[in-house]
């Protein structure tokens, strides 16, 4: 039996976590996402409640971009919209209803945006 210290192995057994790089820049490293310009890009802009304890949020998904890019244009939803929000597996989401106000601001930077859902 060798009596070394289980501290300075530096070897995973297991980690919970992943390796310190975010989950959707991981997919995006391994699957090579392409980063299309906004007019060739379909995004769907909707509100909804499910699973967030009555709170409503504003999602938008369908960008075939970047997760830098998609980090640029959620600072500029944010501050447009004088809300929080978040980046989620390619998906941004905002705090709050503003379907009409995002698509609008989608709109003008030359997404083909629209609203889905009800």
């Amino acid at each position: 039996m060798s009596s070394s210290n289980p501290k300075s192995d530096k070897r995973f057994v297991y980690q919970e976590f992943g390796n310190g790089i975010s989950p959707a820049l991981e997919r995006a490293l391994e699957w090579g996402i392409q980063d299309l310009p906004p007019n060739h890009q379909n995004v769907r802009v909707q509100a909804t409640r499910a699973g967030r304890k009555g709170k409503t949020v504003t999602i938008i998904t369908g960008f075939q971009t970047k997760p830098e890019n998609l980090a640029a244009l959620l600072k500029q939803l944010k501050t447009q919209c004088s809300t929080g929000g978040t980046v989620k597996e390619n998906e941004i989401e905002i705090q709050g209803d503003h379907k009409q106000k995002v698509l609008e601001i989608l709109i003008k930077l030359g997404y083909k945006a629209k609203i889905s859902g009800g």
